[in-house]
């Protein structure tokens, strides 16, 4: 059993930065490969970044390529999200997700475990 609890979510202006985690709680988090998604209102959930367990390779949507960056700590059992220059088309909550085993992790619904959220905005 995995739990997640993110936080680091808040209001920020158009071109600045966030920092998200997600700290995992129970056994076996090295073996989950991770990912980030996010929610605008009245819409699905986005995948916004995967992270493998095994090598801690990326993948990320193209829409935050070049602006976010995804890394994991497996001694800490958290993963992060690094959010730079933010655009105003950025504001959802934000939401981790893991899933036993080494692919990418795309797909809200493929996940084992989600955390709650945390809220982005981002004003223009």
């Amino acid at each position: 059993q995995v739990q997640l609890v993110e936080s680091g979510g808040g209001l920020v202006q158009a071109g600045g930065s966030l920092r998200l985690s997600c700290a995992a709680s129970g056994r076996g988090f090295g073996s989950y490969s991770m990912g980030w998604f996010r929610q605008a209102p009245g819409k699905d959930h986005e995948f916004v970044a995967a992270i493998k367990w095994s090598d801690s390779s990326a993948y990320y949507a193209d829409s935050v390529k070049g602006r976010f960056t995804i890394s994991r700590d497996n001694w800490k059992n958290t993963m992060y999200l690094q959010m730079n220059n933010l655009k105003p088309e950025d504001t959802a909550v934000y939401s981790c997700a893991a899933r036993f085993g080494s692919d990418y992790l795309t797909a809200w619904n493929r996940s084992d475990y989600r955390g709650q959220g945390t809220q982005v905005r981002v004003s223009s």
